[in-house]
């Protein structure tokens, strides 16, 4: 048994199939999962668990080499705009439209329980070497 990090057997196990350039789409609860990824829904209650805690757990165990949220999220949820420009500097903006048809080619969806708009991040996957 695991002493440590993700506890969540599915979500433990795909992200040990996960590879460089593969992608991890972090969402709150509302936004459309496309068919296709394989997705790990954590979500429990609205806000539970945060869109903050499941992202600092998977960046805790993911190389991550970029980012790509939803423009809107500047205007719409200034708080999740907070948290990704402070986790991710070089962060890319794209349309929320935009965002969901990149979703379809993640290898990874984790569905968390924010209830906040906007909340959603594609994480790229880099290399530890």
């Amino acid at each position: 048994m695991k002493k440590a990090g993700i506890l969540n057997r599915q979500l433990s196990g795909a992200i040990a199939e996960l590879g460089h350039g593969d992608g991890v789409l972090v969402c709150d609860a509302g936004l459309p999962t496309p068919r296709g990824p394989r997705v790990v829904d954590l979500a429990f209650r609205a806000g539970v668990p945060s869109f903050a805690e499941v992202l600092d757990g998977l960046l805790d165990e993911l190389v991550v080499e970029g980012a790509t949220a939803a423009d809107e999220v500047r205007a719409a949820n200034p708080a999740a705009f907070a948290l990704l420009h402070g986790r991710f500097p070089e962060l890319t903006l794209v349309s929320h439209e935009r965002l969901k048809r990149l979703s379809e080619d993640a290898r990874l969806i984790v569905r968390t329980g924010e209830a906040r708009p906007y909340a959603n991040v594609l994480l790229h996957c880099g290399v530890f070497f």
